[in-house]
């Protein structure tokens, strides 16, 4: 038998596959960059469209690239696969489902659109022989998705837990670490570059639960939507929540969690208090953390840089360089998994952490321990600090493992005391 040549390489060349761009803003030009400095892969930049694309043009692009702000012209041009980075529903989804119906093959990060539209997009990918692939919609630069697709599909996952937005760890690990007020910490974030001027999507837990809901859809196999998911904002956490969180060997993070239980969905998001010494309590700044538990396989953790165009651009990059390799093969994409509908639930049975603001006079423990115990809820423990100004004293009270169902009323009962100075801080304790 002849010997091989040592110098040849033992896999057949990957077919070029021709990519168009749609979008060249933080991520979109890292992308380009790195697809511009791959000219012999098997991907070859062909379009980049954008508005005012005139101003946007770069001379490190190579000159048969066409620059064009003409979506339309893109969807019946030659390109192979349609990268989507413009974000938000609209126009992205009428580009996105123009590209599948025209046979093209798709990467996007767009959580939005995945998180709404994703189960019906890969329907329709698999009824066109094309792909849709959104692996840098959660997690930025954390193979998170990929792993659900290869590594972990064998096992059978029922709970996913994770910290899906940078901008929130940042902002509860500066609190905790220098103990400043959250509107300190805000205010670093935006000046930083990791919060917005209106900071609201990730600071009110919409940006995680889109996430979540994307990973109960590759992980779990449920068809989700993100407004079935509860969220819970962090504003309310203060410097002094991580002063008692620290008393009960804790810390607080924003924690987005689902678990899958028969026909129901118990999912969340929200500030929650973790152990100190636990995966979740040393991510600290903008890091994401994915921790998934299967039935045979056990707990797997993902950790790494969650945002940012850098590690964002390079999940999309992988997802192309995935499309390229399967229609280099001549491989046809699998159909998508059947999903389950599950009802969704935020009724968690769990320890809870009640941090009280009062005007302080005799008798408040006693009035608030008379409401809990006529709602059959156990205390677990009391916590007082010395040191705080008595008209506006802050304590907590920790709960026994209940049902949110049955703390909510006896909550509510308790914001309309008179000595309360502002509604009591509820936040789960998962250990």
């Amino acid at each position: 038998m002849p010997k091989a040549d040592s110098n040849s390489d033992p896999l057949p060349a990957a077919k070029s596959c021709r990519v168009a761009l749609i979008g060249f803003g933080t991520v979109g030009r890292v992308v380009a960059k790195i697809l511009c400095e791959r000219p012999h892969g098997p991907l070859r930049l062909a379009h980049i469209c954008n508005r005012n694309v005139e101003r946007k043009k770069q001379s490190w692009v190579p000159k048969d690239v066409i620059w064009t702000e003409d979506f339309q012209s893109v969807l019946t041009s030659n390109a192979d696969i349609v990268v989507e980075l413009i974000g938000g529903l609209a126009p992205a989804e009428q580009i996105v489902r123009g590209a599948l119906q025209a046979g093209k093959s798709v990467v996007t990060a767009n959580k939005q659109l995945i998180a709404r539209h994703g189960p019906d997009l890969l329907q329709l990918a698999s009824s066109r022989g094309c792909q849709i692939e959104f692996g840098a919609s959660v997690a930025g630069g954390v193979p998170v998705l990929p792993a659900l697709r290869t590594g972990l599909c064998g096992d059978r996952l029922h709970g996913i837990a994770g910290i899906l937005n940078g901008t929130c760890n940042y902002i509860l690990s500066r609190i905790e670490n220098a103990r400043i007020p959250f509107s300190e910490a805000l205010e670093e974030a935006q000046a930083r570059g990791y919060a917005e001027a209106d900071a609201s999507e990730d600071l009110d837990g919409g940006d995680a639960r889109a996430k979540l809901a994307i990973l109960a859809l590759a992980g779990l196999q449920t068809r989700v939507t993100p407004e079935s998911i509860r969220a819970r904002t962090i504003r309310t956490v203060d410097a002094v929540d991580f002063d008692y969180a620290a008393e009960l060997n804790c810390t607080i993070r924003q924690i987005s969690r689902a678990d899958l239980q028969e026909a129901a969905l118990f999912a969340e998001v929200g500030p929650s208090l973790v152990p100190a010494i636990s995966p979740f309590g040393r991510v600290q700044n903008n890091q994401n953390m994915v921790l998934t538990t299967g039935k045979y396989g056990g707990d797997v953790a993902f950790l790494g840089a969650g945002a940012g165009g850098d590690p964002t651009a390079v999940a999309v990059v992988s997802d192309l360089l995935f499309v390229a390799q399967n229609l280099s093969t001549g491989s046809r994409p699998q159909p998508p998994q059947q999903l389950s509908t599950p009802k969704v639930s935020c009724d968690f049975e769990t320890p809870w952490y009640l941090r009280f603001l009062v005007r302080d006079r005799p008798g408040i423990v006693a009035k608030l321990a008379a409401i809990l115990a006529a709602h059959h809820l156990n205390i677990d423990s009391v916590l007082q600090k010395p040191g705080y100004d008595k008209t506006a004293l802050p304590f907590v009270i920790t709960l026994e493992p209940c049902r949110d169902s049955l703390l909510h009323p006896a909550l509510e009962e308790m914001s309309a005391l008179d000595f309360a100075i502002k509604p009591c801080l509820c936040l789960p304790i998962l250990r």
